[in-house]
This record gives structure tokens, C-alpha cells and sequence, in this order.
């Protein structure tokens, strides 16, 4: 008798992560809020970088803790930088960049009126949701990691700055560095909605400030000498306003002005401050070469253009996309869908697009940031900390 055919042995599979790492999250749930809360009590504003000192300590025992080895980049006029790496690592493996900041809108003493309260499954404060939630995520995210013993193939690094919110106008050249040396960023800024999409798309913004010199004369006796800066400015307003073009997510806004010496003199100077913000970098070119090519109007008037665009578009490119459709497939496995959409205001995310695969708005699910009621969901910190954790240990690409 032949003898009866049997099933190969197989050897299980390698156990999937996404389980383990929410279960871990879950259970220090009340840890992750309370770091949230602690992070979000020490209030960090742009403008005063002495206050920022005890976040970024906070923030560098807490990566210690986890055996990173941090480097404190001190600012001239802002809080600088802190950047971690682990202390064990293999020099020029492959790696990927945890990105946030440390500072906020809010200045010193908004405490006070606007407390950080844990009530109804909401976290208020000032910052909570823009990003000292986010900051807190990103550390569990880790700290979920290493608590399982599971490593990432990309070695993480970790950059938080001080002057985001300003622009990041001592900080982008670190982050340009960093972003050069890695292979993906995810962006700790909030999310996108009170669905919590990631943000695939954040416009420019540049702003210009635009003077008109004219010529002087009385009002009265004699106006015809005169050249009105100020009836210049208001032409110039109006050409500004135009090229405006919201079907391709043009917006243009002229909102301060200035000039002129008094109701009898014909004006011989006028200024205007105005943003533009747009999608694309053939159209923050086409509008900035738009509005450095203005010409007068009127004969012995003059237009001097002074700014730009500080930062580029981050656009939907084909590597971003990817790294947005491999942050749906972890959001699946973990039971929850993960949306896209585009932010209307910039983040350094607009700058490491330029160098690398980029995701943004990975941080906190709430809503009204940089406003009163300020709020994050504190259900959704756990579900964002394991998207985080599940992300980092995606392969690498290249």
C-alpha cells in the first residue's frame, strides 16, 4: 500500500506587529496623555526661546532614556534645535527622520485663562493639538518599539526645532541637512480634519512687501506736480488681487497698507504687505516673477518688490504618495481607514519634500489650532502612536 500523501511543514510566518504595539500603546494609554498634558504645560513660544529650555530637556531625558544620544543646537535668535540619533547604530545605514517643534503661538501666561484639562475624552491647552500632542506620540511610538524589542530596518532619527511657527528661519538649514541624509520624514504636525487625514499636500507661502514712491506736492495749490504713491498702490491692489486663480488653489492677499503724509499733500510714498500661497512650483514661479515684473502706471512713480517664497510647495509627488499609501496599509492593519487632504499653511515638511519621501500630519486628531479650545482626542493618541511605530518599521526603498 502506497503510503498516505501528507502536507509539507511549514514554518510559521513572522508574527505581525501592528497587534503587540497597540495592545502595548493601549496600556500605557494614561502615560501617553499625561506625558501630552506635562509637554503641553511647558509653554514654549516662538518668541521666547529661554522658555522652550525645559521642553527641549524634557525631550532629550526622555530620547536618552531610550538610548538615543542627543546634540542641542543652540539658536541666535530662536531656540534652536535638538537632534537625536541612537547611540548604537551602524554608521551610514539607511535612515528616516521623526520631524516636529517645540515651540507654539501662544505666549507666556496663556495658562492662566486657558488651562490644560483631561475632561469628556478631550485634552485642551495651548499646544496640545499644534504639536505637543504629536512631540508625545512620536516618543511612545518609540518607546512601544523598544519595549518589544523590535527594530526598524531605517534607523530613526529625531529633529525638533524651536521657530516653526515662525517661519523656521534659523532651523531650515538643519533640517535641509537631515533631510538630505535619510531616506523618508514623517511629520509630526496635527492632522488634517476631525477625521485625522494625513496631509499629502501643503501650499507655499510667500510674501512680498511692495513700495511706491511717488512725488509730493500740495494738494490745493498745485496737484498736478505731485504723483500719488497712494493712487498708485490702489492700482497696484488691484492688479495684486488678480492674480488670484482659485481653481488651481492661488490665493492672493494684500492685507496691510500704509503711506502718505497728510490729507493736503499729494502722497509721495506708499507700502503695501501682501501673502500669496499656491500649490505648485511652476505657479509660486509664475506669480513671484508676476509680481517682481509690476510696472507703474503712472509717469515718475517707482515700484520697489521686497520678499518671496520661503518655502516650496510640498506636492503630492510619486515618492510621497508611496509613503502615504504604505501609512493606509498600516492604518488597516491597526482597523481604522487614513484619509489625504491638503493644508492651506506650510510646515518643514514643505522643505524635506524638496530632498526626500515625506508625510505630513501625522500627529494629533483635534482641532482649533493656534485658536481658543484648542483640543486633541486623547482615544486617538494611542491609535496615531501605532500608525507611527508601524511606519518606522516600514522597509526602505532604495
Amino acid at each position: 500500500m502506497d503510503p498516505v500523501p501528507t502536507a509539507p511543514s511549514r514554518e510559521p510566518g513572522p508574527r505581525d506587529p501592528a497587534e503587540p504595539l497597540r495592545a502595548w500603546l493601549v496600556e500605557h494609554e494614561d502615560e501617553l496623555v499625561a506625558l501630552t498634558a506635562r509637554l503641553a504645560r511647558m509653554e514654549s513660544p516662538s518668541a521666547e526661546p529661554e522658555a522652550q529650555e525645559p521642553l527641549f530637556e524634557l525631550l532629550a531625558e526622555e530620547l536618552s532614556d531610550l538610548g538615543f544620544r542627543c546634540r542641542r543646537i543652540r539658536g541666535r535668535a530662536t531656540g534652536g534645535c535638538l537632534y537625536a540619533r541612537p547611540a548604537l547604530r551602524s554608521r551610514g545605514a539607511p535612515a528616516q527622520l521623526l520631524l516636529g517643534h517645540a515651540d507654539t503661538v501662544w505666549p507666556r501666561g496663556t495658562l492662566g485663562r486657558m488651562p490644560v484639562v483631561a475632561s469628556e475624552g478631550r485634552l485642551t491647552g495651548p499646544g496640545v493639538y499644534d504639536m505637543k500632542g504629536g512631540l508625545a506620540q512620536g516618543l511612545f511610538a518609540l518607546r512601544a518599539l523598544a519595549a518589544l524589542d523590535i527594530a526598524p530596518t531605517l534607523t530613526p532619527v529625531v529633529l525638533v526645532n524651536g521657530d516653526e511657527e515662525i517661519g523656521s528661519p534659523e532651523s531650515t538649514r538643519w533640517v535641509r541637512r537631515v533631510a538630505r541624509a535619510v531616506e523618508r520624514v514623517l511629520v509630526l504636525e496635527p492632522s488634517l480634519g476631525p477625521e485625522g487625514r494625513a496631509k499629502t499636500a501643503r501650499k507655499a507661502v510667500g510674501r512680498f512687501t511692495l513700495r511706491v514712491a511717488g512725488r509730493a506736492s500740495h494738494a490745493g495749490l498745485d496737484p498736478e506736480a505731485g504723483v500719488s504713491a497712494i493712487a498708485e498702490l490702489a492700482d497696484l491692489v488691484r492688479r495684486l488681487h488678480a492674480l488670484a486663480d482659485p481653481e488651481r488653489g492661488v490665493t492672493v492677499n494684500v492685507g496691510r497698507v500704509e503711506g502718505g503724509l497728510g490729507p493736503n499733500v499729494v502722497a509721495p510714498e506708499a507700502t503695501a504687505w501682501m501673502e500669496t500661497r499656491v500649490l505648485t512650483r511652476e505657479d509660486a514661479a509664475r506669480v513671484e516673477a508676476a509680481i517682481r515684473g509690476l510696472a507703474p502706471e503712472r509717469a515718475g512713480a517707482r515700484i520697489e518688490v521686497e520678499g518671496g517664497f520661503a518655502k516650496r510647495p510640498l506636492e503630492r509627488t510619486p515618492r510621497n504618495a508611496a509613503l502615504f499609501e504604505a501609512a493606509v496599509r498600516c492604518a488597516d492593519r491597526l482597523g481604522f481607514a487614513l484619509g489625504e487632504g491638503t493644508a492651506g499653511g506650510a510646515s518643514d515638511g514643505n522643505t524635506t519634500s524638496l530632498h526626500a519621501a515625506t508625510l505630513d500630519g501625522l500627529g494629533a486628531v483635534g482641532g482649533h489650532a493656534h485658536a481658543a479650545g484648542e483640543f486633541l482626542w486623547t482615544e486617538k493618541l494611542v491609535e496615531r502612536a501605532a500608525l507611527l511605530a508601524l511606519l518606522l518599521l516600514e522597509p526602505g526603498t532604495r
